[in-house]
């Protein structure tokens, strides 16, 4: 997997944790505020849309983490 791979799956992850949490019909709940961090999640992936900047991205290039795929026709 490739950054923009690893940056759709965790912000899914957390919106989708987000929505568990903070829904009231989620058997999951636990406070309305855990809505919070779905709105954080997709300020940041707004932002990105328009300054490509993201910090998650930074963070997972520095781990190592591919930023385009190999294959093998390509050089």
């Amino acid at each position: 997997m490739i950054i923009t791979d690893w940056i759709h799956s965790i912000a899914g992850t957390f919106i989708l944790i987000s929505l568990a949490l903070g829904a009231e019909a989620s058997p999951f709940f636990v406070h309305v505020y855990w809505l919070w961090l779905a709105v954080f999640v997709g300020a940041n992936l707004l932002q990105f849309g328009f300054s490509k900047f993201c910090p998650l991205g930074m963070i997972l290039k520095a781990l190592g983490v591919p930023e385009t795929r190999k294959g093998c026709c390509q050089k």
